[in-house]
Parts: C-alpha cells; sequence; structure tokens
C-alpha cells in the first residue's frame, strides 16, 4: 500500500511538469478575460455567455475527442490541445494590443481556448491511470490540484490582475507565453504512454463511430456510474447558474478595485490547496464516499451565503471555505472515476461524462445570466438553494459507493 511518502513514476512525473506548465497561463487568463469583458459591456447576459462560451466546447466535442484520445498518440494530443490554446491567447493578445478587439471577438477566441481545453483535460485524465498504480490514484490527483491551485491561482490570478492594471494586453501576451512552454514541455512525456492500452485482442477492429457508441453505451448500461454523472451534472448546472456573473457581483454590487481582482481571485486557491492537501487525509480518516456526500451538501449552502455577502472580503471568504471543500469533492470524484472506469475506456467514458456534467454548464451560466438581470445576488440563492436540494436527494447514493470502489479494488 502506499504512503504519505509514495514515490511517483518518472512517467507521472514527465506528465505532472507539462500539465503545470500551463497552470500559470489558465490563471493569467482566467482573470483578465473576464476584466476585459467588463470593459465592452455591462450586460449580465453578455458577461454570462463568456462563462457560458468556454464551457461550449464540452457539450459539442467531448465525446468525439474522447473517442480520439482512445485511438491515437496521446503525447501528440497534449501538444495538439496547447496549440489551440496558444493560437487563441495570441490571437486575443494581438487584438487587445492593436485595439482591434470586440465582443464577437472575445467570444470566439474563449471558444477556441474552450476546445484546447477539452483536448487538454480529456487526454491528461486518460493519461493519469497508466502512469499511477490504483493505491496512488487520491495522492497522484491531489498532487495535481495542488500545483494548478499554486501555479494558476497564486501566481496566474494575482499577477494578471497587476498587469491588467498596468496595461490591459500584458495578462495576455504572458498568457500566450506560458502555453507556448507548455508546449515544448509535452515533447518530454515519455514515448511508451503516447497511446492507450491496447483493446482485448479478441475484438476486431472497430470503426471511429464505433467505439464511441460502444463508450456511450457502457456508460448507459452501468447504472451505478450514470445516476454518479446525472447527479452531478445537476448540481454542475446550478453551480454554473450561480456563479456565472461573479464578475458583475464583484464590480458593481462589491466596487472591487481593478487592482484588486486578481488578488481576490486568488485568495480562494488557499482554499484548494487545503481542500487538494487534506483530501487524501480526511479520506484515509472518515471514508472518500462519506467525505465526498458531506462536501457536496456544505459547498451547496455556502453558495447561499456567498450571496448574502456585504462586502467583498466577506464574498473572499465564503468562496474560499467552498474551494476547499469543492476541491476534496474533486479529487475524490476523480481518484473514484480512474479506478472504477477501465483505462482503455477512459476517454471515450470521461468524454461522454464531461459532456453531460460540463456540456451543461453553459446553459446554466446562461440562466444565470437572466436572472442576474433581475438582481445579482439572486443566482446565488436559486443556485445554492437548489443544489442543496439535489445533494440532500443523492447523499445516500454518493455514501453507498464504496461498494463499487471495493469492487473495483479486489478486481
Amino acid at each position: 500500500m502506499s504512503n504519505s511518502n509514495t514515490k511517483f513514476s518518472s512517467s507521472f512525473q514527465k506528465l505532472w511538469s507539462s500539465s503545470a506548465a500551463s497552470n500559470v497561463s489558465d490563471g493569467l487568463l482566467k482573470t483578465s478575460v473576464p476584466l476585459l469583458a467588463t470593459t465592452l459591456t455591462k450586460d449580465p447576459f453578455w458577461i454570462s455567455s463568456i462563462a457560458a462560451i468556454v464551457m461550449l466546447p464540452w457539450l459539442l466535442f467531448a465525446i468525439p475527442v474522447g473517442g480520439l484520445v482512445d485511438r491515437i498518440n496521446r503525447r501528440q494530443m497534449l501538444a495538439v490541445a496547447n496549440s489551440v490554446r496558444l493560437s487563441a491567447a495570441l490571437l486575443l493578445a494581438f487584438a487587445v494590443g492593436f485595439d482591434f478587439i470586440s465582443l464577437p471577438l472575445l467570444l470566439l477566441t474563449t471558444f477556441m481556448f474552450g476546445v484546447g481545453e477539452v483536448i487538454y483535460d480529456t487526454t491528461l485524465q486518460s493519461m493519469i491511470p497508466q502512469v499511477l498504480e490504483k493505491d496512488q490514484l487520491e495522492q497522484g490527483n491531489s498532487r495535481l490540484q495542488v500545483t494548478s491551485v499554486t501555479l494558476g491561482e497564486f501566481v496566474g490570478a494575482p499577477l494578471s490582475g497587476l498587469l491588467f492594471a498596468i496595461s490591459i494586453t500584458l495578462p495576455f501576451f504572458f498568457g500566450a507565453l506560458g502555453v507556448l512552454v507548455a508546449v515544448l514541455l509535452v515533447l518530454t512525456i515519455p514515448l511508451q504512454y503516447a497511446n492507450s492500452e491496447p483493446a482485448p485482442k479478441t475484438e476486431d477492429k472497430k470503426s471511429f463511430w464505433s467505439d464511441v457508441r460502444f463508450g456511450i453505451r457502457y456508460l448507459y448500461e452501468d447504472k451505478t456510474l450514470l445516476k454518479l454523472v446525472l447527479l452531478t451534472s445537476s448540481i454542475g448546472f446550478f453551480f454554473s447558474a450561480s456563479s456565472s456573473t461573479m464578475v458583475l457581483f464583484l464590480t458593481e454590487t462589491l466596487d472591487v478595485p481593478v487592482a484588486l481582482f486578481g488578488v481576490l481571485f486568488a485568495m480562494p486557491a488557499f482554499g484548494a490547496l487545503l481542500g487538494s492537501v487534506i483530501s487524501h487525509r480526511i479520506s484515509r480518516r472518515f471514508g472518500r464516499t462519506k467525505v465526498m456526500a458531506i462536501s457536496m451538501s456544505i459547498s451547496s449552502l455556502l453558495v447561499i451565503f456567498q450571496g448574502l455577502s456585504p462586502n467583498y472580503w466577506v464574498l473572499a471568504a465564503l468562496v474560499t471555505l467552498g474551494t476547499a471543500i469543492i476541491t476534496m469533492w474533486n479529487v475524490l470524484l476523480m481518484a473514484t472515476y480512474h479506478q472504477v472506469i477501465p483505462t482503455e475506456l477512459f476517454g471515450r467514458i470521461h468524454g461522454t461524462r464531461r459532456t453531460l456534467v460540463w456540456g451543461l454548464m453553459p446553459i446554466g451560466s446562461l440562466l444565470g445570466g437572466a436572472i442576474a438581470s433581475i438582481d445579482l445576488r439572486l443566482p446565488f440563492f436559486v443556485g445554492g438553494a437548489i443544489c442543496f436540494a439535489l445533494s440532500l436527494i443523492g447523499f445516500r447514493f454518493i455514501v453507498g459507493l464504496q461498494g463499487k470502489i471495493t469492487e473495483s479494488e479486489n478486481a
């Protein structure tokens, strides 16, 4: 069994380093894009559209990308993903720098970046079971999350706000540079992990769409896995509705200075870092599925309290706590998926579930924008209340997942 001093393989270290390189860039762009949007429009619908369109590629492309990941060179897929993101970042940087930026162009580049994210995340998650042992999955996912938070939120996000205050173009050029470094580091991943594990030799060579349909059918026929995906999809939908106009809530209702925007976005990263570090320990102490069920309920309640925030410091504290709890949920959920989904099918099933979970988020974001047009606090109340109700409905089911995890450990 593993312990806190588990030595990860060199292959995982390479994958981790290529992932780490893009985190700073993500932090820079995640903070600067909504700030740029507020200089182009104050309409809640269009602001929520920015949040929606970055998730739209999950609805459109996650399933075919998952099929591709299971069939072709995964290292090259990571390079392609970062190349798409690099193109989007450079286009946005030059558009801002040469003053031809517009709302449609911002939506286009945001969509491009979302496409790159679909390819990157699906490929990365599909490779993790190949480079980690089963008893390393929680710690490996935790390490990836810690790195993402540390570099993206503690470095990228606050730096973005400061750079934006100096010059509106700087965060976008620095973001593009970060993605370029990530493209180069992808090439350090060992060649033997470029492809997925071979399918059983008894199977005939199937067409691409036959493989995709098989992955969808596998998810549909595994009722426990399907129920988990549907529950997380529903909660994700209303979480996105509650947060899609956060930038307007901060700037219009709570009057956050632009220079502090990145700092306030970075504060919840302390929570994410804490959640990443303690998730494995809390899971071992209380049981993975119990922690997941409780985290789901408490994080939903905190969304409601965020809507009551009298100032941005209180909001930052509530979001920080909520982020810690959600991060624990995410780390343990991904470890569960990596454990119960066959590695050779992971890309297809991951793509299918992300189509449902993240594909619904753009619609949730637009719903949040419509609700926010009434009052900017209202999305927190509506989204949080529905998420809490769903978490109570699914509580016993989540706790009962321990049986499926145990079954996979004994397989």
